[in-house]
């Protein structure tokens, strides 16, 4: 809580087809975590790991992205248990498999780990624009 936080407004899309518009987040923005963390030059992969054991990947100039933040606000209020809180990732422009809940470590890698539904046959990369739901 003592990072710059930024507010944002994006949409979400599930992979099971449904979407939710114009959502309000607050949060710390992923590009002030990288220019507190600078990631070693090699770094090209981001592993985020949840409390409950879920894992997902995603590359790193994915999350180096302005409307990626770490947010523990939605809609003016506190993000609740049910909905990742305290606080969860958020990265907007992939399905929201991507935008791992309760948010316990972010892992800056030379390689790819595919993560808990990756491993499952989702596709390792999750744009909707692409619809790449499945591997």
């Amino acid at each position: 809580m003592a990072l710059p936080r930024t507010e944002s407004v994006s949409d979400i899309h599930c992979v099971t087809q449904w979407s939710r518009y114009d959502n309000h987040w607050r949060g710390v923005a992923a590009r002030d975590l990288l220019a507190i963390v600078q990631p070693k030059p090699d770094a090209r992969h981001v592993l985020l790991y949840s409390f409950d054991g879920y894992t997902t990947n995603v590359r790193l100039d994915q999350f180096d992205q302005p409307d990626v933040f770490l947010v523990h606000e939605w809609g003016g209020k506190p993000l609740t248990r049910a909905h990742g809180g305290p606080v969860r990732m958020l990265i907007p422009r992939l399905y929201f498999w991507k935008s791992a809940k309760w948010l316990r470590r972010i892992q800056f890698t030379i390689s790819d780990h595919p993560g808990f539904w990756e491993q499952r046959g989702y596709h390792n990369n999750g744009d909707p624009w692409r619809e790449e739901r499945y591997g």
